[in-house]
């Protein structure tokens, strides 16, 4: 974890504590969309790429056959498989995306934009449809991962909801899915690892608030 710590910039005790989260994993995420990138576009500009520019910098990954990306990718890989639990299905996903869609070094800012757009909607979505099946505890991880994953299909699927705001976000997940080509069960994986991080987060302290 201290190679964690380092890499996000965490220096108080409160924030390590928080090392290996929901944001570090996000941030790891990232890191590996703009490694795949490099290597598969031969980009050599780090400028361009902010989050595997401090990847990089700080773990100073050798690179391999004189390309940007490749070790970063490879070492990426192993610290979200290790620390998170991701498997290969996850990573193939990824790689064909980028393949498929990112076949021109000014297609890498669009597709970013685009995969921002995609989670911001999709966690609010999941979180306004979930609700309150979002507080059951941890140990209950089976039947969280079965609400999730049927809450992702009917995200997919299910064209029968009546809120206006519901529709037009759902409409705008599926259309960013279409775009960047990931599947209902990659985005069950995503949307399901991301929940369980939530829940392990510290809660705000809202002792001040209760006293004034």
């Amino acid at each position: 974890m201290n190679i964690l710590s380092k890499i996000f910039g965490k220096k108080s005790a409160d924030e390590q504590q928080k090392t290996g989260g929901m944001e570090d994993f996000m941030t790891l995420i990232r890191v590996y969309f703009q490694a795949a990138m490099a290597s598969d576009l031969g980009i050599t500009n780090l400028a361009a790429l902010p989050d595997l520019r401090v990847f990089e910098t700080t773990l100073h990954v050798p690179t391999v056959n004189n390309r940007l990306g490749v070790g970063e990718r490879s070492r990426c890989k192993k610290m979200l498989t290790d620390i998170y639990q991701m498997d290969d299905v996850f990573f193939k996903e990824i790689d064909s995306s980028i393949k498929k869609r990112c076949r021109k070094i000014q297609d890498v800012q669009v597709y970013m934009l685009q995969f921002q757009a995609f989670t911001q909607d999709l966690m609010m979505l999941v979180g306004n449809l979930m609700k309150f099946k979002l507080r059951l505890p941890s140990f209950m991880s089976k039947a969280l991962y079965t609400m999730t994953e049927k809450t992702i299909n009917e995200i997919f699927n299910k064209n029968d909801y009546t809120a206006p705001g519901v529709l037009k976000t759902v409409v705008s997940v599926r259309q960013y899915a279409a775009k960047l080509g990931f599947s209902e069960q990659w985005t069950t994986s995503f949307v399901y690892k991301i929940v369980m991080l939530a829940k392990k987060e510290p809660k705000p302290k809202d002792d001040d608030r209760k006293t004034k």
